[in-house]
């Protein structure tokens, strides 16, 4: 994770809080209670609630990201004796929602070696600022020799906006 990629969670927190906090005073300034310090009262108190479900909601799409890296890890341990084979695997590039919302793409391993191999590909799924989203391991079975065959990696969590997936990692055995 680069350096940047840990700022921009807590400053698109902050940003969201601010903004939400501008807005409950602007609705707290149309109650019926128009003294200056039942307004106040009213928009500090609206700005809070704010505040703790955009943390609760940043804390359950980080824990889900989190979660998922961690599964990723556990298959790529399963998958004992392969090479790097990151070279040999691409993706589609631009993720499509299917009907869940779940971001999908095709993923398309090349074998260069003579015999049959199976894949274990790590996609990752990132929004167009690069910040993860979400990560999956998607398997692609006896890939003949000097072939290529196709898979579909699909995100764990509806995902919304304009989706990238790349690989993350890939080994052949």
């Amino acid at each position: 994770m680069h350096q940047r990629d840990g700022i921009r969670g807590p400053v698109r927190l902050i940003l969201a809080v601010s903004v939400v906090a501008a807005l409950a005073t602007q609705l707290a300034a149309c109650s019926d209670d128009s003294t200056p310090s039942g307004t106040a009262s009213k928009a500090a108190s609206a700005a809070s609630k704010a505040a703790s479900a955009v943390s609760e909601a940043a804390t359950r799409a980080g824990d889900a990201v989190a979660s998922a890296t961690a599964e990723a890890g556990r298959k790529f341990d399963e998958f004992k004796g392969g090479v790097d084979a990151k070279s040999e695997v691409k993706t589609a590039g631009t993720a499509s929602p299917d009907s869940d919302g779940r971001a999908t793409v095709k993923v398309t391993a090349t074998n260069p070696t003579s015999s049959a191999k199976s894949y274990v590909v790590q996609v990752d799924f990132r929004d167009q600022s690069g910040n993860l989203l979400d990560t999956t391991v998607v398997t692609v079975d006896d890939v003949a020799g000097g072939g290529s065959k196709d898979a579909t990696a699909r995100s764990n969590r509806s995902l919304t906006g304009d989706v990238k997936a790349d690989v993350a990692r890939a080994a052949r055995h």
